[in-house]
């Protein structure tokens, strides 16, 4: 390696991963909630581990949801449906501790009558949004090659098993990747490691092989050749280093709601605020404005202002109005402006309103679309409408047209290119 040149390392799990299966329970129980009261404030985490889910905290709503059925229906659907797991959707016990939510936080989060506009902020903090152009969605490469190798072995073990028969739901990924310490470009894949949860009978020489001959060349499928070429021979592969896999989800680790929020952003890139996603509302600032940040910064990219960008907010618990707001292009502008003259710009335009109810009704977030963002990252998705089927606890059913990941719309791009003179 030259000596100029460095090493960044980003991680991915899978949908099995303890943390993600306590964050999808969380946000399966919060898109069912929203599907009945869109109005609906929730707070909701989950622990697991062997044969136990916990369910605990704060819910203000007119409707009743099955709590239990909610999270064993997203239990099975991750793969956990075998007594040898010893985590298992059909046997596993569950607790509910959930409460209304504390009436302090709400006097200043619920918005008045006469002016929506001044809903608070559910907390204070600071929420980052970051992209780059390293890759198609505008996110670091480390992190999107970890991400789409778990991607593609969950695809395996859902649709193609006779593939990699012995497959497991638990599984991680870490991905390192080589860059030119002049111009910050990846410049090779330095090291993939992969490790697999897998049957006790699983030979480990065929794993290896299987992910080397299988998994990393379906990864690679959906990259550009220039990405496909920074993976060749020299590439370090590690796979199940410590040498067997076999106890692995809820009985292998304690799973908690929250736990993975640099896997859920960028991978280690940029920076992260002190507030995680899964199963809050959107009126939690922790979630919403983390996605405002991130379509702010993705649409500045794309719109060619600069080639990597860092965006950040920050709010006080019950006011509206964001108490700062900050931008670093590291230095890959391309206007001739200083990064507080180009935040000055963004802060300026109305279709980038940051108070809360602002950023809810732009992003049209007070919607059931978090059970997606769960697993795999919150980040560099596919922006698409579908259509979900939701159930109360009284059988009542509804079908909602949805829009996923609406904070990935690159929709800003022709408005920031006009508002810098760059058209």
């Amino acid at each position: 390696m030259n000596s100029k040149n460095y090493l960044f390392t980003s991680e991915s799990v899978s949908e099995g991963h303890p943390d993600k299966v306590a964050d999808q329970i969380s946000d399966a129980i919060l898109d069912k909630f929203l599907a009945f009261d869109p109005q609906a404030h929730v707070a909701c985490e989950t622990l697991v581990t062997t044969d136990q889910v916990i369910i605990a905290g704060e819910v203000t709503t007119n409707v009743y949801i099955d709590l239990q059925r909610t999270a064993r229906d997203m239990i099975e659907k991750i793969g956990y449906t075998k007594s040898e797991y010893q985590f298992d959707a059909n046997s596993c016990g569950i607790l509910n501790s959930v409460h209304e939510q504390s009436g302090d936080i709400a006097q200043g989060v619920n918005s008045a009558e006469d002016n929506r506009d001044d809903q608070g902020a559910g907390d204070q903090g600071m929420m980052f949004g970051y992209a780059c152009n390293e890759t198609s969605d505008l996110m670091p490469l480390t992190l999107d090659l970890a991400h789409a190798l778990m991607r593609e072995l969950a695809d395996i073990r859902h649709n193609h098993l006779e593939l990699m028969p012995y497959l497991r739901p638990d599984s991680k990924a870490q991905v390192t990747v080589e860059y030119d310490g002049e111009t910050h470009r990846p410049v090779h894949v330095h090291t993939i490691v992969v490790s697999t949860q897998h049957d006790d009978d699983a030979d480990q020489p065929r794993i290896l092989k299987d992910v080397r001959d299988i998994l990393v060349p379906r990864t690679l499928e959906h990259y550009s050749d220039e990405i496909r070429a920074l993976v060749d021979d020299k590439t370090e592969l590690f796979v199940n280093p410590t040498g067997k896999f076999v106890i692995g989800g809820p009985h292998g680790d304690t799973g908690l709601t929250g736990r993975k929020m640099i896997v859920d952003t960028y991978g280690g890139r940029g920076a992260h605020g002190r507030g995680a996603f899964s199963g809050k509302d959107p009126s939690k600032v922790d979630r919403s404005a983390a996605y405002a940040c991130r379509h702010i910064a993705k649409n500045i990219v794309a719109a060619g202002i600069a080639d990597e960008v860092l965006v950040q907010v920050a709010y006080a618990i019950g006011r509206a109005e964001p108490v700062s707001f900050y931008i670093n292009t590291y230095g890959t502008g391309h206007v001739d402006m200083s990064d507080p003259e180009i935040a000055a710009v963004i802060k300026g335009m109305s279709e980038f309103d940051m108070r809360p109810r602002a950023i809810i009704d732009r992003l049209n977030l007070l919607r059931p679309i978090y059970t997606e963002a769960a697993a795999y990252g919150h980040m560099g998705r596919k922006c698409e409408k579908v259509v979900k089927k939701f159930e109360s606890l009284y059988n009542e059913t509804c079908e909602i047209e949805v829009e996923l990941f609406p904070w990935e719309k690159l929709d800003m791009v022709e408005k920031l290119r006009a508002a810098f003179g760059l058209n």
